[in-house]
């Protein structure tokens, strides 16, 4: 009886390591060819649909359309950064500094804030499931590694601009641009790219085209901050 349960043990043993080497080849490979090939769907994009689905929307499409980084205005990629992750450039997916601050305000019983940083977000947003557990977070650290060692950050912002959610059922600055602005994404103003990043946090709860004072005041902060990162010309860090 013991021999026979330990086969069953060697046996479970090792699927379970070739399932984990299989998972890992595979998502190396995967985030490999996405260093070239463009993304047609993200995670989040699915789960918007199902859930549509599931309350009833199936007939509500989603509006995405990519657009290359040299088909952005610079403005966009620049307010993103001053918006949410400013030391994009110089860090590896993971900004230390932000976090023990996060830590510090939550643990002074503010409201906490978040720390993610561009890259993390793209992990989040184009492999995984919306959550908060432990696995969900340990799996977003691992595909954010992936993406800055095989990435460069330019593809990172690009696919992050592609694939960012913007409004119900709209996804990718592009077509954010198309809808709220009437514009393509190449001729977007400071202004105009500083109130998209204002709103992108929350495309849900936030409005580009009603945006309220407290998104005009956060418009106003991401255009000073991307002055005082010095215009377009912080983007040459990338």
């Amino acid at each position: 009886m013991k021999f026979r349960f330990k086969k069953i043990i060697s046996w479970l043993a090792r699927i379970i390591l070739k399932l984990f080497l299989g998972f890992i080849f595979l998502s190396i490979f995967i985030v490999l060819i996405l260093k070239w090939v463009n993304p047609s769907v993200s995670s989040v994009m699915i789960q918007r649909k199902v859930n549509a689905v599931i309350n009833l929307r199936d007939k509500q499409m989603i509006a995405h359309e990519w657009f290359s980084y040299d088909n952005i205005s610079k403005q966009m990629p620049l307010a993103i950064i001053a918006a949410e992750d400013q030391n994009f450039p110089f860090h590896f997916g993971f900004d230390f500094d932000q976090i023990e601050k996060a830590i510090e305000q939550n643990n002074r019983g503010r409201k906490l804030r978040g720390a993610s940083t561009i890259t993390q977000q793209v992990a989040k947003n184009l492999f995984l499931w919306e959550g908060r557990s432990f696995f969900r977070k340990g799996l977003e650290a691992y595909f954010t590694l992936l993406i800055e060692v095989l990435w460069s950050k330019e593809r990172t912002i690009e696919v992050y601009m592609n694939i960012v959610e913007t409004g119900d059922m709209i996804f990718g600055v592009g077509t954010a641009s198309h809808i709220y602005f009437k514009k393509l994404p190449n001729k977007l103003t400071r202004s105009q790219a500083a109130l998209l990043s204002a709103v992108i946090p929350n495309p849900k709860r936030f409005s580009v085209r009603n945006p309220s004072r407290y998104i005009l005041r956060r418009q106003d902060w991401i255009i000073g901050q991307m002055s005082s990162l010095g215009g377009i010309a912080y983007l040459k860090n990338l």
